[in-house]
């Protein structure tokens, strides 16, 4: 049965999606219900140096608006905050906080605990050989968590 190349694009994107969409819910399982994939985004940037609305927006390629309706979002939610610059006392510099971090670290052990279940269900062959071609195929970095940009325009912000 041949496959075209927009059906391994729909496949590789559900991939994605069930991996993204059941982390979101086990987070909320552990409470932190008010998550979205945007948020991680965010918080990943911000970690990475995006310390202002304008830097986070150009790195996640969206508007400054859209940009500081996440920040709100994310301070309202405790998950990030601000700082005065320690070199220019009119500056703020946005900051992860702790429970940012551990939101993260959550975020971390569900990818790793669904991967463990993949792995269960398709063998450890078989998933270590997808990872290889996707590998081979897009690089080891072929993706820097802080800058989506198409995922971040979404309605999750």
């Amino acid at each position: 049965m041949s496959r075209s190349g927009a059906d391994l694009a729909l496949l590789l994107l559900a991939g994605f999606r069930t991996l993204a969409d059941r982390a979101t819910a086990e987070l909320s399982e552990r409470g932190y219900e008010d998550v979205r994939s945007v948020h991680d985004f965010a918080l990943h940037s911000i970690l990475s140096g995006a310390d202002s609305v304008s830097e986070l927006a150009r790195r996640m390629s969206v508007t400054r608006q859209a940009a500081a309706k996440t920040v709100a979002t994310l301070e309202e939610r405790t998950y990030v905050a601000r700082r005065p610059d320690p070199a220019d006392g009119r500056r703020t510099r946005l900051h992860v906080t702790e429970r940012g971090l551990a939101l993260l670290r959550q975020g971390e052990a569900i990818f790793d605990e669904m991967r463990g279940r993949w792995e269960e269900q398709v063998g450890a062959a078989s998933l270590a050989t997808v990872e290889e071609a996707l590998r081979s195929l897009v690089g080891d970095h072929a993706i820097r968590l802080d800058s989506p940009g198409w995922i971040a325009r979404g309605p999750d912000v």
